[in-house]
């Protein structure tokens, strides 16, 4: 079984910072792409920013040069530094991962979401 934890959402006013943290415990053998999505009410959820086990990134155009994924391996955790915050950036954050264990081949796993509110 694996878990995936977040941390780090609140209200914060535009144009600051926010620090979201995903932790993946478990029966882990090796944990892939992990990435952060969000959604927002009545919208679709999507793709927020994404890194590979090997650092690549990739970033929604909405957010890039103001949000910055990383990555720390050896404690199998993504965080989302968000900086500049808008209104819009307003939405539930999940975190996701493509994990290997012990039991079951590769399948993407989810986090429980973290409410992240930005006030104008």
């Amino acid at each position: 079984q694996v878990q995936l934890v977040e941390s780090g959402g609140g209200l914060v006013q535009a144009g600051g910072s926010l620090r979201l943290s995903c932790a993946a415990s478990g029966s882990i053998f090796r944990v892939n792409r992990m990435g952060w999505y969000r959604q927002a009410p009545g919208k679709q959820r999507e793709l927020v920013a994404a890194i590979t086990s090997g650092r690549d990134t990739n970033y929604a155009d909405s957010v890039k040069g103001r949000f910055t994924i990383s990555r720390d391996n050896a404690k199998n955790t993504v965080y989302l530094q968000m900086n500049s915050l808008k209104p819009e950036d307003t939405a539930v954050y999940y975190c996701s991962a493509d994990v290997s264990s012990f039991s079951s081949s590769l399948r993407v796993y989810w986090g429980q979401g973290t409410q992240v509110t930005v006030s104008s």
